[in-house]
């Protein structure tokens, strides 16, 4: 593992307008990036913490602020309240933004003095989804979606899936019903590998068991080090 330093930069959206992303540079860089997209909470502090694991671990890490559209810098607690602020802000989110937004932090990292390498993309929650939806719609190099919630919405786009991509998924989720998760993984089998933790709740990778967040996370690495070419 490597040391890291971070930062807030600006990211010019298709609009021309500009949205903030945090930054984890490693100290070593392995020549890789990933964007990490948020859940509905906001970049919060457990999602920046999930962009410095991977910036520890060589990678140039970079979180969009994808509500920004609607709230800007929000980043919310898991209490009754920030619960039903956040399903509510969730009710004027839009996929189609949000892809438009990944596409511009992607270009953003490419655009990079230096840059050459690959782009992957994870995300957990509403992130994972999101993941989901640009492994099938967007030219990135791997995807990793945790528990994303909704994707059995969008099974046919499974199809355009291409790139290496992981998907992790808690078996206790109530988020994502047993027969969700089936359906899901009817619909990638051939174009993703799907992990189930089957003691797992929602949110697992950030919040829950310390060893199963861990094993996730280590399976995550060694997947980045085959689909991008790293030490991981």
């Amino acid at each position: 593992m490597t040391s890291r330093t971070d930062s807030i930069i600006a990211v010019e959206s298709g609009t021309g307008k500009h949205f903030d992303a945090y930054v984890s540079v490693p100290a070593t860089p392995n020549g890789q990036a990933v964007i990490v997209l948020q859940e509905i909470f906001g970049v919060t502090p457990p999602v920046r913490k999930v962009a410095d694991r991977f910036a520890e671990a060589g990678y140039l890490a970079v979180a969009p602020d994808m509500f920004w559209r609607v709230e800007p810098g929000l980043s919310l607690s898991h209490s009754k309240e920030d619960m039903a602020r956040a399903f509510s802000i969730l009710g004027s989110f839009s996929d189609e933004s949000a892809m438009e937004d990944i596409q511009a932090t992607l270009a953003h990292i490419k655009g990079l003095s230096g840059f050459k390498g690959r782009v992957a993309v994870t995300g957990m929650c509403l992130g994972g989804k999101l993941t989901y939806l640009a492994a099938a719609r967007l030219p990135i190099d791997a995807a990793i979606a945790f528990y994303g919630v909704g994707i059995e919405k969008h099974l046919h786009e499974a199809k355009g899936i291409t790139s290496p991509t992981l998907m992790f998924f808690g078996g206790v989720d109530k988020y994502v019903s047993p027969e969700a998760r089936k359906d899901i993984q009817a619909a990638v089998k051939g174009k993703a590998e799907v992990v189930v933790y089957p003691d797992a709740d929602h949110g697992f990778y950030t919040r829950g068991e310390p060893a199963t967040a861990a094993d996730a996370h280590q399976k995550a690495l060694g997947f980045l080090a085959s689909a991008l070419g790293t030490k991981g």
